[in-house]
């Protein structure tokens, strides 16, 4: 894998950025790779779209801005809506079930979590974004979940490692148990589990 784009779209509020970074840094940090992120979000706070990119890649990126994301990870509908012509025609589209109804294409790999759902067992709906992480970690394989796993410990907030690593260990176990601990997006097309 030389180079691999990534756009991250949700609403304000969902830890769209932060999940950027968080691959960022396991890419970058624990894998000993080399990552850019470029970020957008409406002027308010919470509620407004919110997109981050990234461009992950085995050698320096020299351009860190995507043309058609290889991966698309989706946590609102508005951004589905915004973004998915977008996607390469054989890109994965990793999605929150609960909030998002994607149109499938053929050749195109897709998963759907009810991160929010899950999230809310865990007693904090906040973490809904690393419960997606944990997904994404089963469904892309881009780095091994333990760095992963490493960039979130590393990137939350003091205090609330525990919590966001069982929400990390929730979407993993989601991922398993819906797809297989085998599956991953180069081996798996149109797929949906049916939660």
């Amino acid at each position: 894998m030389s180079r691999t784009e990534i756009r991250i779209t949700g609403f304000g509020g969902q830890g769209v950025v932060l999940s950027g970074h968080i691959i960022g840094r396991a890419w970058a940090v624990h894998a000993g790779k080399h990552a850019t992120m470029i970020q957008s979000f409406g002027p308010e706070a919470r509620g407004s779209a919110c997109s981050a990119t990234l461009t992950v890649s085995d050698a320096r990126v020299l351009y860190p801005y995507i043309r058609r994301p290889d991966i698309f990870v989706v946590m609102s509908s508005d951004g589905y809506d915004t973004y998915r012509d977008e996607l390469k025609d054989e890109g994965t589209l990793i999605y929150e079930k609960d909030l998002v109804h994607p149109t499938f294409k053929d050749g195109q790999a897709a998963f759907g979590v009810p991160s929010t759902r899950i999230a809310e067992t865990l007693g904090r709906s906040i973490v809904q974004n690393i419960v997606m992480l944990g997904f994404v970690a089963g469904a892309t394989q881009l780095v091994t979940r333990d760095e992963m796993r490493e960039a979130v410990r590393g990137s939350v907030p003091a205090g609330t490692e525990d919590l966001n690593l069982r929400a990390f260990e929730a979407g993993l176990a989601h991922f398993d148990e819906s797809y297989g601990p085998n599956a991953s997006s180069t081996a798996n097309k149109q797929q949906s589990a049916a939660t």
